[in-house]
């Protein structure tokens, strides 16, 4: 995981998670369009800092997740 203290991802389009609630539970939101990184940050704090992962670890860790949910 890449951590970066200062990460404005110009271009980049944010999206909530699909398990996001309306009354503000614990969401997150992804940036898509950046080639191999993936910009994640609370969707509480859109102006706060956001953590980067690289693709493939982003893609492990959501596979992990879908594997957990399943069972």
């Amino acid at each position: 995981m890449a951590r970066t203290s200062h990460l404005e991802p110009s271009g980049a389009v944010w999206r909530k998670s699909s398990y996001s609630n309306q009354e503000g539970g614990n969401c997150v939101e992804v940036a898509d369009g950046l080639p191999g990184v993936v910009p994640v940050r609370d969707s509480k704090a859109s102006d706060g800092p956001a953590v980067a992962f690289t693709a493939v670890t982003w893609a492990a860790f959501i596979g992990e997740l879908k594997r957990s949910h399943r069972n």
